[in-house]
């Protein structure tokens, strides 16, 4: 289904078109919601802190929610610039007053200046932008915004999350994706249940080989992935084990290093 599509759905059960909408919704509950996935949340954070290059000065949060993410980040890697985006004005609110916050969208990334060593997109933000053009649009902005030796990190919902969403509908999904492969079979309607009523929105969950070729097409290189239990936030040696959380990088500065450091190409 398209997001379109998914409006028919949304005749049935309260829906809201825009996900910036949702999140001001969930804006002054938040804190629950992180809290009940602070385990995978740690886990991802854990990572990037690892793999954040020596030496960078600037970090990008694309999404940043109530901005304490991306804050914590920068601050364990000594890291003093650093830019929030959050659309959300509910969220915004929630931002230290000293943040320098944008009320942008990832889709106005086209609107900011290149010079940051580590951008970071988190909790599958991505998904929240709603077409397959519009999602490789994101990823090349945030390409062009990098420094050579820059990083980006992106954490996105995996469609086959077997341990996550079960068996028997990871293993519909696979089948209906093989057998009647379009882009927007990752479309979904999320939902939070943190009132009397749920508090849905439009989305996308992802497989590998789909980022693998929005990447190719946003010229950008894949150099590390990792699967995270979405439980338990452990790194997990299959996919269908959990979410994912990928590298990212210029290719052009991926050749460079397997020249001056041919080991690398051996790790």
């Amino acid at each position: 289904m398209t997001w379109p599509s998914l409006r028919e759905r949304a005749m049935r059960e309260t829906v809201i078109p825009d996900p910036v909408a949702a999140y001001d919704l969930i804006a002054a509950s938040y804190d629950l919601i992180a809290e009940r996935r602070a385990a995978y949340l740690d886990g991802i954070d854990r990572l990037i802190t690892q793999l954040i290059p020596a030496g960078s000065r600037s970090l990008l949060d694309i999404g940043a929610g109530d901005g304490r993410r991306g804050l914590r980040l920068a601050a364990a890697r000594d890291i003093h610039k650093v830019v929030l985006l959050e659309p959300s004005t509910g969220m915004r609110a929630r931002h230290p007053p000293d943040a320098s916050s944008l009320p942008l969208r990832a889709e106005d990334l086209h609107q900011l200046e290149p010079g940051f060593d580590v951008i970071v997109c988190l909790w599958n933000v991505l998904g929240h932008v709603a077409t397959r053009a519009a999602r490789i649009e994101v990823l090349r902005q945030c390409g062009r915004l990098l420094t050579p030796r820059g990083r980006i990190f992106i954490d996105l919902s995996h469609r086959y999350n077997a341990r996550h969403y079960g068996l028997a509908k990871t293993a519909a999904r696979y089948i209906g994706d093989h057998l009647w492969p379009r882009e927007t079979r990752g479309d979904v309607v999320v939902a939070w249940h943190d009132g009397p009523e749920p508090i849905r929105t439009f989305g996308h969950v992802f497989t590998g080989s789909e980022v693998r070729r929005m990447c190719r097409a946003a010229s950008l290189a894949v150099e590390q992935r990792f699967v995270v239990d979405y439980a338990t936030g452990l790194e997990q040696r299959h996919a269908w084990g959990g979410h994912a959380l990928g590298v990212l990088r210029d290719p052009a500065a991926v050749a460079a290093d397997l020249v001056t450091c041919p080991q690398a190409a051996l790790a």
